[in-house]
């Protein structure tokens, strides 16, 4: 008889401790209880990869047979209650009943130099990047980073709506060719915008729109929003690959957009 192919397997806990010294999840302060948030099966044969938790992320992470699930938007804030009842209730038991485990990557994943959103945003667009910006919580998550040669707001979008299958809102606010970028993926927010307008640099990307229309024209600042969802997808992208190649096992990232 043939022999069969055999699937390469990786021990939960080894796997746990390596996300956690890669993203250095200890050390960040976050509103998100980063790292394993379920604990199911002790061996992982497959690891699926996303931007949210949520019962159709586990649904598919079901239907493609992973038992491990890693999310940048995981189920457990510290500003949130935390009792095991009606929505959350339904999302535990998904996942639970079918012995998959749950890591959630917040502010490590988007802070990262190599794996991160930012820097992997940055390295994207065709920029290299140089230095961080932008505190949230005490540490900066955001990168800024230098194109090799100048590039126009217009190259930029059409970059990034190709390559994240995303829409784009654009404030062209800033000199016409581009020398620095720099990005804070997701949300963004004021304060991460208000960063922006200070650390030298022509472009700014986010993803959340944000009324910010006259300080960027005031600051000579050209932003660019692609959306929430489709910045957070660069990272959970670039962490399965990170994890294939130390473990072997199948990594498989799935996009669930949500239309922000």
């Amino acid at each position: 008889m043939p022999a069969q192919h055999r699937h390469r397997t990786a021990s939960r806990d080894a796997l746990v401790l390596f996300l956690n010294s890669l993203l250095n999840t200890e050390t960040i302060n976050d509103s998100s209880y980063n790292g394993l948030q379920v604990e199911g099966a002790a061996e992982v044969r497959k690891a699926l990869f996303a931007v949210d938790a949520g019962i159709q992320t586990f649904e598919e992470a079901a239907r493609r047979k992973a038992d491990f699930v890693v999310v940048h938007h995981g189920l457990f804030w510290k500003s949130a209650n935390p009792c095991a009842t009606g929505i959350m209730g339904r999302r535990l038991r998904s996942l639970m009943n079918r012995d998959i485990s749950l890591y959630a990557s917040h502010l490590p994943l988007d802070k990262h130099p190599v794996v991160g959103n930012n820097a992997v945003l940055v390295r994207l667009v065709g920029a290299k990047p140089t230095r961080t910006f932008a505190d949230y919580h005490g540490t900066n998550i955001g990168w800024v980073g230098t194109f090799p040669k100048p590039r126009t707001v217009d190259a930029v979008v059409k970059h990034l709506e190709s390559r994240l299958n995303t829409r784009c809102t654009v404030l062209s606010c800033g000199p016409r060719l581009c020398k620095t970028v720099g990005v804070v993926s997701g949300g963004g927010g004021m304060g991460c915008f208000a960063s922006a307008t200070t650390a030298d640099i022509d472009l700014y990307i986010s993803g959340e729109a944000t009324e910010v229309y006259h300080l960027a024209r005031e600051s000579r600042l050209n932003v660019i929003f692609a959306g929430h969802h489709a910045t957070e997808t660069v990272g959970v992208k670039a962490l399965a690959a990170a994890v294939h190649r130390k473990f072997g096992i199948e990594c498989e990232f799935v996009d669930i957009p949500t239309g922000l």
